[in-house]
């Protein structure tokens, strides 16, 4: 799964493993998606997607002679 880290932590005992990995890859993220997918009742996969936010100033023009 992209992005997902090796160091996660385990599961409380009453808490779902694929919990504890929503709650490690919010943590690490900025900006962006978490999406789960759910077949019959149970999170089968967790995508991520994430956003890279830059600057919101203008570049400069220069005016060429011309």
């Amino acid at each position: 799964m992209p992005g997902e880290n090796a160091s996660a932590r385990a599961p409380a005992p009453s808490e779902p493993e694929w919990l504890a990995l929503v709650r490690t890859q919010v943590q690490d993220l900025r900006y962006g998606v978490i999406q789960l997918v759910v077949h019959d009742g149970r999170v089968t996969q967790i995508e991520r997607t994430e956003k890279v936010r830059l600057g919101s100033e203008r570049p400069v023009r220069s005016v060429h002679p011309g």
